[in-house]
């Protein structure tokens, strides 16, 4: 690659950076840049050096909102080793999976996404009138975690957004809390197919090392951003997110 290709490259591993930590979907930045620059990479070679640089970013948020969110860590980390386990199971089925099935259903989801927080005004901006039972908090945090993580293992990107959405839906959590949960359990994940990937040969090592600089730098940038504005930011960038997710993938399917 030339000079202009990692310029290019490092500019949208910076921009994921920032998007994923404030509310997810910074692989749609990452992946596409990545065949623009690079057309003849494997699909499972993109994902894997993909991995590399969200991992680092992601631990880079984790660290930020955890020094000012408190997190309930003894739920969260468990959860994050069921995210790890099911996304190393969703990146060794990549090669079996017809992935054109799965983009119309992500984009249905994502559009109901956008449409339930457009219409629901309130959630993720105040916190739930009568808190969730520790039961249905462990439950709703594993079953998230292990079938988003295989999700996360399959496709990738949006994970933190419908980890979020799950949570403010689901647990009255608001936007910045869900979104440092978002972060502990995407870290699982991302570790669970970064193995998988790494183990199989689909990570081209230097290039995602790169790429994890600029990542790490836009994943704090973010994470301190989505800190100092609150809530409400959170909420505007998620539907732009969303909106802009439908766009992409629907250009990728039709287009």
């Amino acid at each position: 690659m030339q000079i202009g290709d990692w310029a290019v490259l490092l500019t949208a591993a910076t921009a994921a950076g920032w998007v994923d930590a404030v509310v997810g979907g910074g692989g749609l930045i990452i992946l596409p840049t990545l065949f623009l620059v690079a057309p003849t990479i494997a699909p499972q070679t993109a994902l894997g050096t993909n991995k590399l640089a969200a991992l680092a970013g992601t631990g880079a948020s984790v660290v930020t909102f955890a020094r000012k969110v408190p997190l309930r860590w003894r739920v969260l980390l468990p959860a994050a080793g069921i995210a790890a386990v099911t996304a190393g199971m969703g990146a060794a089925a990549v090669s079996l999976i017809d992935r054109e099935l799965f983009v119309p259903i992500v984009m249905v989801v994502l559009v109901s996404v956008a449409v339930f927080v457009t219409l629901r005004p309130s959630i993720g901006v105040t916190l739930a009138t009568h808190p969730p039972t520790r039961r249905k908090f462990i439950l709703t945090i594993a079953l998230a975690a292990g079938l988003i993580g295989l999700y996360d293992g399959l496709l990738g990107p949006g994970t933190g957004t419908f980890l979020i959405i799950t949570f403010a839906t689901l647990l009255g959590t608001e936007f910045v809390r869900a979104a440092a949960m978002a972060k502990v359990i995407n870290c699982g994940s991302n570790i669970g197919a970064l193995i998988f990937f790494g183990a199989t040969g689909h990570i081209i090592w230097a290039l995602g090392a790169a790429m994890a600089v600029g990542n790490v730098a836009g994943a704090i940038v973010g994470s301190h951003m989505a800190l100092r504005n609150g809530a409400g930011f959170v909420r505007i960038v998620l539907l732009v997110v969303v909106v802009g997710m439908v766009i992409r993938l629907g250009w990728q399917q039709f287009g």
